[in-house]
């Protein structure tokens, strides 16, 4: 059965209210009730107790009984004076009970012990009454008891007439209730109605939306939370797109690069086949097939390579490494790459200087970031810097080439991003995967790689490794 939360909130309410008002009312008619009837006790016992001095010089003038004959008879009360047989000593006037009235044999027991009888409600009479017993003793000797009797139909007439009150203000109350919780709960309801029709937007791919909300509450801040959601799933949507069109750009690229050493490989093998190609000229094609073989290799082994080290497939093993040892050693690598650009090569760092790093895979990272600074730099410098700042150890790659522009930035560490998509062509680093690569390994050694370039007046890259324990 489905019952829409509007009625499961008004529902709730009003069963709460209803459930706390029987509670209330019971208690307090229960409270009434037993107040009533002490207060009418301690009424009745008041006037015994004054009836029984009466009887404390011995004799009585009975005159004297009769004021409090008038008083009781106004209270409804009459009373009765037994001596100490439990025979009636005095009767008011009008007194209509009989000797079957006479008190128990336990209530006369203690009245001989001095103490007085107070029942509350007592059906020994033709109505219900309370009743007080209070004995007499002249000069220590008992002479007999005061019975006060008094209808408790006062009483219950003053708890029905509380009830009714009760009643009447149950029902003003549940009025009330009923038309402040439809407000409150047709306003909680609005809101979540908004959240499902956002909600069904999201659902649709629509993530351009934003929830209005002041309030403070859980659904205020399940607005909020839902407002974050939607933000993140616009950004990974945008994401998505992002790296869906470099894939395709990627691909094209790809497949661009290897239709023309496979053309070339494919027409060579050929003419080798064929015996077309002269024998003055077989070295040659052998040489050009196999840097093209080593070009599509190199492909395929930056993309395994990522993929490793983006799914932590590898295990860094990290050694205390001279720094300008391994300057020295990219250095030596790059150089007549560099030296084809009209580029220089060179060196700052102190000997001192030392890297906590996984050896191989450093050198990687050194090598990608200074192939790119050679890529981008013609006829120019470009510098490896090492420096023992505190708790770590910075290197900086900075070259004088064309630089990097403000959007480009933002997007040089994603895969398959290139900043000149028109140097497709060149032997390093021309698939957009190098700073990737360089990116995941230095978060994999803990450390950080920022980027600061100006279009047209170089690039520099900082790298931040923290030091071994041993060296802090």
């Amino acid at each position: 059965m489905k019952i829409k939360y509007l009625y499961q909130l008004l529902l709730s309410h009003i069963s709460i209210l209803i459930l706390a008002f029987v509670i209330i009312i019971s208690l307090f008619s229960h409270f009434v009730k037993e107040f009533a009837y002490q207060n009418k006790v301690e009424e009745l016992t008041s006037y015994a107790v004054q009836i029984a001095n009466e009887f404390q010089a011995g004799q009585v003038d009975m005159r004297r009984l009769y004021p409090y004959q008038d008083i009781l008879s106004t209270r409804k009360t009459q009373f009765i004076i037994f001596n100490e047989e439990q025979q009636p000593y005095f009767l008011p006037e009008g007194f209509h009970h009989q000797p079957r009235e006479k008190l128990k044999k336990s209530e006369w027991n203690k009245l001989k012990k001095g103490q007085t009888v107070m029942i509350r409600a007592d059906g020994r009479f033709d109505d219900e009454v309370s009743l007080v017993a209070q004995p007499i003793f002249v000069q220590n000797e008992f002479k007999g008891a005061v019975l006060l009797i008094s209808p408790i139909s006062g009483v219950e007439q003053m708890v029905n007439q509380v009830n009714l009150y009760m009643f009447y203000a149950v029902i003003s109350t549940l009025v009330i209730t009923i038309l402040v919780s439809w407000l409150l709960s047709k306003f909680h309801v609005k809101r979540i109605q908004k959240l499902r029709e956002a909600t069904d937007k999201v659902a649709s791919g629509d993530y351009d939306i934003h929830l209005e909300n002041s309030y403070g509450d859980e659904i205020g801040v399940l607005a909020s939370d839902f407002n974050i959601m939607a933000k993140k799933l616009k950004q990974s949507r945008d994401e998505i797109d992002r790296l869906e069109k470099r894939r395709r750009q990627f691909i094209a690229d790809v497949s661009h690069e290897l239709k023309t050493p496979l053309t070339t490989i494919n027409g060579l093998v050929e003419g080798l086949n064929s015996h077309t190609i002269p024998e003055d000229k077989k070295d040659k094609c052998f040489s050009l097939i196999s840097e093209e073989t080593k070009r599509m290799l190199r492909l395929v082994k930056e993309n395994l390579d990522y993929e490793k080290i983006r799914s932590q497939q590898i295990t860094l093993n990290k050694l205390d490494v001279p720094l300008i040892e391994v300057f020295e050693i990219v250095k030596e690598h790059l150089e007549q790459q560099a030296e084809e650009k009209q580029n220089k090569l060179m060196i700052q760092v102190e000997d001192h200087v030392i890297v906590h790093a996984d050896y191989d895979r450093f050198i990687q990272i050194l090598v990608n970031i200074t192939k790119n600074s050679i890529q981008f730099t013609q006829n120019g410098d470009i510098w490896l810097r090492g420096i023992e700042g505190y708790k770590e150890t910075i290197i900086e790659i900075e070259d004088t080439g064309i630089g990097i522009s403000k959007e480009d930035i933002e997007h040089i560490w994603e895969r398959f991003y290139k900043a000149d998509i028109s140097r497709t062509n060149t032997a390093y680093g021309e698939y957009g995967l190098g700073l990737s690569i360089v990116k995941q390994l230095v978060e994999m050694h803990q450390g950080t790689v920022e980027i600061k370039s100006e279009k047209g007046k170089g690039t520099k890259f900082i790298i931040r490794l923290p030091l071994t324990a041993k060296q802090k």
